[in-house]
């Protein structure tokens, strides 16, 4: 059995807030980032059909070496970069974003900024 913090629920209740709120379309899959202890993720997820369109993490072999570490705000602007060119090879330009119930602050801002860099709308 998992042991949850009282942080932990309600960041996940907020998150089941958010994703019934903003739920993705055909034409504007969700894009969703998540952060661990050691890595960072990103995938654009289409709803409709419960798919996974484009995944990226900065565990893959093929991600750039950073400086600080694979969870920095750096990597997150990487992540973007990397999110948005396979989304756009998938054929998405739109995307609904879900920060998964945190603040869009910090890793998240960097991430979302480079993801709009790269050519996705929010």
């Amino acid at each position: 059995m998992i042991n949850k913090t009282a942080k932990n629920i309600q960041r996940e209740r907020r998150a089941e807030r958010v994703r019934y709120k903003i739920r993705a379309t055909a034409g504007r899959p969700r894009l969703v980032f998540n952060k661990t202890n050691r890595y960072l993720t990103a995938q654009v997820i289409d709803d409709t059909k419960g798919v996974t369109v484009a995944y990226a993490t900065t565990q893959e072999k093929d991600f750039p070496k950073h400086e600080n570490s694979k969870k920095s705000k750096s990597a997150a602007t990487q992540l973007g970069k990397l999110i948005a060119d396979k989304a756009k090879k998938a054929g998405i330009s739109q995307v609904v974003l879900d920060r998964s119930g945190m603040v869009y602050h910090g890793r998240i801002a960097a991430f979302a900024d480079s993801a709009r860099e790269g050519g996705l709308e929010f």
